[in-house]
């Protein structure tokens, strides 16, 4: 089983700050969290950030020099911290990681999601 936890999100006014956690667990192979997506009601889900096992990362046009994703291996943690925040950035924040077990095809799982509100 993997199991991908975020946590963070919150009611910030436009201009702050928020920082999102996540997580990733997972039995009989190794489970790491890679990137961040959001979903705004009545939008599909889009990515935001992404980060990989080297330290590369790439951020999404809308965010750029507003967010910023780091990792930490030693706790198996993936971090985004948002600067900045718009009302635009509003929506669930949903952590990806990736799953890899000898002999089979990497596999994506999704957290169940934070939610992030930009409201004056």
């Amino acid at each position: 089983q993997v199991q991908v936890v975020e946590s963070g999100g919150g009611l910030v006014q436009p201009g702050a700050s928020l920082r999102l956690s996540c997580t990733a667990s997972g039995s009989r192979g190794s489970a790491k969290p890679v990137g961040w997506y959001r979903q705004a009601p009545g939008n599909q889900r889009e990515w935001v950030a992404s980060i990989t096992s080297g330290g590369v990362t790439n951020y999404a046009d809308s965010v750029q020099d507003r967010f910023d994703i780091s990792r930490d291996d030693a706790k198996n943690a993936v971090y985004l911290q948002m600067n900045s925040l718009k009302p635009e950035d509003t929506g669930v924040y949903y952590c990806r990681a990736q799953f890899v077990q000898l002999g089979r095809p990497v596999r994506y799982y999704w957290g169940q999601g934070t939610q992030v509100t930009v409201s004056s």
